[in-house]
């Protein structure tokens, strides 16, 4: 009777469950174009041409903190680690989902 009477008075309590709708933004189809990670700076030079801020490289005091440099372009940054590309990235675009194909709709 108590196990009911617990039951019945937490469903009274609980808001209806409401699902929400996710509107997730198209891939940017551009981003084939940014630098592949572990290329070297002088191919992101080749291929892009002059950064239009090079910024000074941070870090660097020990083997466990490497140097790291930023290139600004005019849609894009690639960060390097030492000589070479870590990550490119899109500051308008929205962060990748990860494993978006996990995802269901119903």
């Amino acid at each position: 009777m108590k196990t009911l009477l617990a039951a019945a008075l937490l469903a009274v309590c609980l808001p209806a469950a409401q699902a929400e709708v996710l509107d997730l933004p198209a891939r940017v189809a551009a981003d084939a174009q940014l630098p592949a990670r572990g290329s070297s700076m002088a191919v992101v030079n080749q291929q892009y041409g002059e950064p239009k801020v090079r910024h000074p490289a941070v870090g660097g005091d020990s083997p466990k903190h490497p140097p790291i440099t930023r290139w600004d372009y005019e849609t894009f940054s690639v960060f390097f680690e030492n000589q070479h590309v870590v990550d490119a990235v899109r500051p308008d675009a929205p962060t990748p989902i990860a494993h978006r194909e996990d995802l269901t709709t119903r």
